[in-house]
């Protein structure tokens, strides 16, 4: 499927409705080809920067939709022709995604969160969206890659064999989970979906619907968790505004070209 594709100073991303995300999902399952989605937000470009299994995800996935609205500000910005219904968050795009897996008898695997909070997460969507098929595991686990615990977790995922996964886990570490693991996961879309789960089981405020249409669902988030979150809020987006004005600034300096002397 054919997406507009935009490049941010390096960083790549794609214009994606709701709906398209569900295009490409339904494509994978129904093609039986893996598909990976990414998302990109002021938080995730900090550690795109940070971390080079961030830029590696980012490289691996098929599709990476703007899920904050600072991204679709800041291609607007840089002159990219990137609208408001492009900002697609997960929190927005679940109950789409959970209602088109009811009607394909699709199934759903959600690694993350804390114990007991995907299960409870998943009980309510079941209650929401009756016919769903939706597993959980809890992402406090040992993830190194050939240790034990990681393995059952990987068997349990490949055993249920879900049509969509969904990792839930907090950036960087549930994008260097799939690169880590991506061959040996049967899965046909992943999402990596940060706390997601959480919001849905009630264990994090989730902000008004319209604060993030406006760009100012981080203000919401900032206020419910400051102990948690006031470095994201308050010193990473500084961080990201440099490394673009030093790129932006870094293009728009002439070169010198020739290394000899004129006689």
């Amino acid at each position: 499927m054919q997406v507009p594709s935009f490049n941010l100073l390096g960083i790549h991303f794609n214009a994606m409705t709701a709906q398209d995300l569900i295009n490409v999902t339904t494509r994978a399952i129904d093609g039986r080809a893996r598909c990976i989605i990414g998302n990109h937000n002021l938080h995730g470009l900090y550690f795109w920067y940070k971390e080079p299994k961030m830029r590696e995800y980012n490289s691996l996935a098929d599709y990476t939709n703007a899920e904050g609205m600072s991204l679709v500000l800041l291609g607007r910005l840089f002159g990219l022709p990137i609208e408001r219904k492009h900002r697609c968050a997960y929190i927005d795009l679940l109950p789409i995604l959970a209602d088109t897996a009811c009607r394909n008898s699709w199934r759903m695997f959600y690694l993350g969160s804390g114990p007991g909070v995907a299960e409870k997460a998943a009980v309510r969507l079941r209650t929401k969206h009756p016919g769903l098929q939706i597993r959980t595991h809890h992402g406090r686990f040992n993830a190194e890659r050939s240790g034990v615990e990681n393995q059952k977790v990987l068997a349990e995922i490949n055993d249920y064999d879900p049509d969509i996964l969904m990792v839930g886990m907090g950036m960087p570490r549930q994008e260097t989970w799939v690169v880590e693991n991506n061959a040996n996961i049967s899965a046909l879309a992943i999402y990596c979906c940060g706390a997601l789960m959480d919001y849905v089981a009630g264990e994090i405020p989730t902000p008004p619907r319209w604060m993030g249409a406006i760009g100012i669902e981080w203000l919401y988030r900032l206020f419910s968790e400051p102990a948690r979150l006031w470095q994201r809020y308050l010193i990473e987006p500084w961080f990201v505004l440099g490394q673009l004005g030093r790129q932006y600034l870094a293009m728009q300096t002439p070169k010198v070209l020739g290394g000899g002397h004129q006689k």
